[in-house]
């Protein structure tokens, strides 16, 4: 069965992001891999829109890149059916590596949080830094092969 992926995120209060699985253990995943998998909205990376003079230029880029106020990410996985369970082992949430880390599990520098098995856990900033989140900048990595987070942004 298809799943959905959620992109109009102009919307919120909630933009799923679905369930974030980590192929191969120590190689994150980017939090937006389902609803934009080229990153071409990442801050880091601007693509022009097309025109007539850039005819090599993304149609599908968004005017701003999405943003939020609080992300939940629940350590579980899709069992295959009509539900979740638990995964195997703990989720990390990552920055990308800075001067010359890995940017996986293994590189405390860049670890923000962890998730165990079927708990949950909550970035938020103050609603003074409204909307101060921005998921492009955030990665998952686990310690098993297959181990997922089921992420949801909060927009404010």
């Amino acid at each position: 069965m298809a799943q959905s992926v959620f992109t109009g995120y102009e919307a919120g209060p909630f933009i799923p992001l679905g369930i974030i699985a980590v192929a191969t253990a120590g190689t994150p995943v980017r939090f937006t891999n389902l609803i934009d998998p080229s990153a071409i909205n990442a801050p880091e990376s601007p693509t022009p829109l097309a025109s007539a003079v850039n005819t090599g230029g993304a149609t599908s880029r968004k005017e701003y890149t999405v943003t939020c106020n609080q992300i939940i990410v629940q350590g579980v996985k899709s069992n295959g059916g009509n539900g979740v369970t638990n995964n195997t082992g703990n989720v990390y949430v990552m920055l990308k590596g800075n001067s010359g880390g890995l940017g996986n599990r293994t590189d405390f520098g860049a670890m923000v949080l962890f998730v165990g098995p079927g708990l949950t856990a909550v970035l938020s900033v103050s609603p003074m830094n409204r909307n101060a989140l921005c998921p492009y900048q955030l990665f998952l990595d686990a310690d098993n092969n297959g181990d997922s987070a089921l992420i949801t942004l909060v927009v404010q």
